[in-house]
């Protein structure tokens, strides 16, 4: 086995684009990106099983060698424990002392995942511990203990968490719900498996957690967001969005490690660290984007799961390569002007009901939003959707922001589920209650015409005007409306599904988003009206299809991006007059009548500045 992994590498070496001389050489790249390291460094996670397979023969550590400095890689973490496989201290310590030695920085890392006779595995839908047993403490306590020493830093990979249900469990529990006992539970364990242990064998050591990408679904699996982050020394963010016309990992769409990343980040604050994907269901535009996602959030250093993927090659490698400079000229911006926008509301631990993911789909229709744990008192536009309902204060807080002037954009399951529901209906000026009518439709107005989509929407809710006017409505009996305003144009309520926990049941999907939106197939007129609800007086205005996302830096520069999958065309009416540029090449952006047209190929970016 060893032989044929060694074998592979010796191929893989010749074979991958970037490794060959075909853009830089090796040692350039590796060069460029060590030099550019305090902007944007290049890691990368090696699991347990490629460790035991690489690094314990002098050919496969020479092999190793070759590929970290041909991909530009200066940080390395060291996986000691997955699926059963426990990596000896003797090789952890041989392996350490070998990377260190070739002035590689060193973490440790563990997946907290079955195997074998290792902990006791779950009674539930995925592969995850049960972790009320006392042997699957015991069992990850004691890698902790063995491997702690060897490191100044330890990540715990993303599977703190359990779906458990096994009699056990369900005694423990009592008479709280699912989320309450496996947030308390793992909450406890963070620190008597995890962080004590490791602190009693090495003082200095800084542990880290890593959260997936999968933010409204943490607290129903043990993640604690609210506790998490002031528990451990640092927070690293799942930024794994992969393909999002595929169903392997969910119809995950790219503008959700942006979102991630910007909502743990708001409450971690400046524990936050680095961003961490994958190449699992993704070709080499959607290994590429999960890129720019994770620096557009403030990422200053991308880990690359996992080294395995050197070994067979990816294509998004040589995109990595391609466009790196262009990441850490981005990352360096971003780090004094980070993006800025309206602001979605989204408290720790809070239910999403029928709007699971809806803040990945409002950047998707290319409204720059950023995502907050708190509620944003100075913004001037903000998007409340059910999760914000979690917030008892609410009310008083909405009321603030009108008579500040801001603008409030609601949806209608916020309404439905807040505190002082009726309270807040009467300032969207519909009745309540919100009589509840999952009506699927199938076909929308737009420019007074029926057209059918190619996905349906789906709707909670029936919105009775009692002075609200219709700004978009769907065509079937009820013609009912998808988006409201108020008379004073301060209130807006958008009737949008994404997904609920039935959606999830149906395709027996866990984690990650079930199906195919028809919100993402409105035609360009919906999209422009969506957008310019959230729009405020002083920003860019772009006339686009879906698919087209539009981030704003606060040196006033902006990216788009177009996720489509043909060549796309959009307009952009800019809000001061200037020279802009493409801030990825420096080439000069024409610009007629305050406006600039750009024809955008499939999968592509550009960033306007203003010279």
């Amino acid at each position: 086995m060893k032989l044929k992994i060694i074998l592979l590498v010796v191929f893989a070496v010749f074979l991958i684009p970037g490794c060959n001389h075909s853009e830089h050489s090796s040692d350039d790249f590796r060069n460029l990106a060590y030099g550019r390291k305090s902007d944007l460094r290049l890691s990368v996670y090696v699991t347990a099983h490629t460790v035991e397979q690489m690094f314990t023969t002098a050919t496969g550590r020479r092999e190793v060698l070759s590929l970290l400095h041909c991909n530009g890689i200066s940080k390395v973490y060291l996986e000691v424990y997955r699926s059963g496989l426990v990596i000896s201290p003797g090789i952890i310590r041989e392996s350490v002392l070998f990377l260190e030695n070739n002035g590689f920085e060193v973490v440790g890392g563990i997946a907290t995942v079955p195997g074998g006779d290792f902990g006791v595995a779950q009674e539930g839908p995925l592969t995850w511990f049960n972790w009320q047993n006392p042997k699957t403490q015991n069992d990850l306590r004691k890698v902790i203990e063995d491997s702690a020493p060897f490191f100044d830093s330890f990540i715990v990979d993303d599977f703190l968490c359990t779906a458990d249900t096994s009699s056990e469990s369900k005694i423990a529990r009592g008479d709280r719900s699912w989320s309450e006992y496996r947030r308390s539970l793992l909450t406890e364990l963070s620190e008597s498996v995890f962080i004590k242990p490791a602190k009693a064998k090495n003082p200095a050591i800084k542990m880290i957690i890593k959260y997936p990408q999968w933010y409204d679904r943490f607290h129903l699996f043990g993640y604690d967001v609210a506790t998490g982050p002031k528990l451990f020394d640092g927070v690293w963010v799942g930024t794994e969005t992969r393909g999002q016309y595929t169903q392997r990992y969910g119809f995950v769409q790219p503008y959700e490690g942006f979102i991630n990343f910007r909502w743990i980040s708001s409450i971690a604050g400046n524990k936050t660290g680095g961003a961490w994907f994958d190449h699992g269901d993704c070709d080499e535009t959607d290994f590429i984007e999960q890129a720019y996602q994770s620096v557009l959030a403030g990422a200053k250093e991308l880990v690359l799961f996992s080294f395995d993927s050197f070994l067979t090659g990816h294509p998004g490698h040589h995109l990595l390569r391609q466009d790196f400079e262009k990441l850490a000229d981005l990352a360096a911006i971003i780090s004094r002007n980070p993006v800025r926008g309206v602001v979605g509301y989204k408290p720790p631990n809070s239910d999403a009901c029928g709007d699971l993911y809806l803040m990945d789909y409002i950047g998707m229709l290319g409204v720059s939003l950023i995502p907050d744990s708190h509620y944003p008192d100075s913004a001037k536009v903000i998007f409340l959707p059910t999760q914000a309902a979690a917030d008892g204060n609410i009310l008083p807080e909405i009321m603030k922001s009108l008579d500040s002037g801001a603008k409030i954009i609601m949806t209608a399951g916020f309404i439905a589920n807040a505190p002082d529901g009726e309270k807040i209906a009467r300032l969207a000026q519909i009745k309540w209650p919100l009589p509840g009518v999952q009506t699927v439709a199938e076909e929308i107005i737009s420019e007074g015409n029926s057209l059918k989509l190619k996905f349906p929407l789906n709707i909670d809710y029936q919105i009775i005007s009692e002075g609200a006017s219709n700004l978009l409505k769907t065509a079937d009996s009820g013609k009912s409306p998808f988006l409201v305003q108020n008379q004073s144009k301060t209130v807006f309520v958008l009737n949008s599904h994404t997904f609920s926990q039935e959606d999830f049941d149906i395709v027996g999907e866990v984690l990650l988003c079930p199906r195919q939106l028809g919100l993402l197939e409105l035609p360009k007129p919906w999209i422009n009206t969506i957008r310019s609800v959230f729009h405020t007086g002083d920003d860019p205005v772009i006339d686009a299809p879906s698919r087209v996302s539009m981030q704003q830096l606060s040196d006033g520069s902006f990216i788009i991006h177009n996720y489509n999958q043909e060549n796309t065309t959009v307009k952009i009416h800019l809000p001061r007059v200037g020279d802009y540029i493409d801030g990825f090449t420096g080439k000069p952006m024409p610009i007629a009548d305050s406006e600039i047209k750009l024809e955008m190929a499939p999968r592509s970016r550009k960033w306007l500045r203003c010279k």
